[in-house]
C-alpha cells in the first residue's frame, strides 16, 4: 500500500534523541505562521509516562499537540503507543503486537482529510525495524514525502548523516533539507562540522537549532514548552 494524495514532510534523525521531535514541532509552528493547518503524526512511538492528573502520555506526541494547539489526547496522533522505552520492534513483540504498516498508513490518510500539512516524525533512525519485513524507510517510502533530515550535532553525527542520506535517496525519496540541532552536550569545532555536512549533503539547510538555554531545556518524560518551540522555530526556516 501506497500513499502518496497528503502533503507534508517525513522528519528522520542521525539516531534517537537528536532533536527530531523539537524540530518537528517547530515546523508545525512555522506552517501555523505562514496560516497553514497543520498536525504532527508518528507511526509508532515506545515509552510513556504518567502526568500529574493520572493519565498515560507519550512525551513526543503531547510536543505534536502542544504544537499544533491541541490538548492532552485530543486527536489521535499515533496508531501504536508502547509503555516501555525501547526499540519499537522488540516491545511489539514482546506484547504480541503486530506493526502493521497499513494501519499506519489508515490513520495518516485519515489525517490528511482533515489538516493540510502532516508533519509524519519517525521513530529513531531512518531504518529502525518496525516489523520482521519492514523498516521505517519501507514506511516513508510508502508515504512517499520529502525527507527532512535532522542531524544531531555530536562525535560520529558525520558519518551517520552521510549513510542516512545514502538511504534515503537508495528509496528515490527527495531530501527536502536538514537541520543542525545542536545537543547539551558541548561539541568541539561544532561549526567547522556544520560546514562539512554542508559540503557533502546535496540539499537545502534549513538552520541550527542552538542548544536550548537552560529555562528552556525539557524534563525527563515532559514534552517540550511551547516557548522551546518558539525558541527552534526562530532558528529554522520551512523547505521551498
Amino acid at each position: 500500500m501506497t500513499l502518496n494524495t497528503s502533503t507534508g514532510y517525513f522528519v528522520t534523525g542521525t539516531d534517537t534523541e537528536v532533536g527530531k521531535t523539537l524540530a518537528s514541532g517547530a515546523l508545525i509552528l512555522k506552517l501555523k505562521e505562514a496560516g497553514t493547518r497543520a498536525i504532527g503524526f508518528k507511526p509508532v512511538v515506545a515509552g510513556t509516562y504518567i502526568d500529574a492528573s493520572g493519565h498515560q502520555l507519550n512525551e513526543d506526541l503531547e510536543t505534536l499537540r502542544i504544537a499544533a494547539g491541541l490538548n492532552p489526547h485530543e486527536q489521535s496522533l499515533c496508531p501504536y503507543v508502547l509503555d516501555q522505552a525501547a526499540a519499537p520492534h522488540l516491545v511489539a513483540q514482546t506484547n504480541d503486537i503486530y506493526l502493521d504498516s497499513t494501519i499506519i498508513l489508515g490513520d495518516l490518510h485519515s489525517l490528511n482529510q482533515q489538516f493540510e500539512v502532516v508533519i509524519v516524525e519517525g521513530a529513531g533512525g531512518f531504518l529502525v525495524p518496525l516489523n520482521e519485513q519492514e523498516d521505517l524507510g519501507d514506511l516513508a517510502q510508502a508515504i512517499d514525502l520529502p525527507v527532512i533530515l535532522v542531524v544531531g550535532m555530536r562525535l560520529g553525527c558525520i558519518n551517520h548523516a552521510l549513510l542516512t542520506c545514502e538511504a534515503i535517496q537508495s528509496r528515490q525519496l527527495t531530501i527536502a533539507g536538514w537541520v543542525a540541532n545542536t545537543l547539551s552536550e558541548e561539541m568541539p569545532f561544532l561549526e567547522e562540522n556544520i560546514q562539512t555536512l554542508k559540503d557533502r549533503i546535496f540539499a537545502p539547510f534549513l538552520g541550527v537549532i542552538p542548544t536550548l538555554p537552560q529555562q528552556l531545556q525539557k524534563p525527563e518524560n515532559t514534552p517540550y514548552s511551547i516557548e522551546a518551540l518558539r525558541f527552534a522555530a526562530g532558528h529554522i526556516k520551512l523547505p521551498e
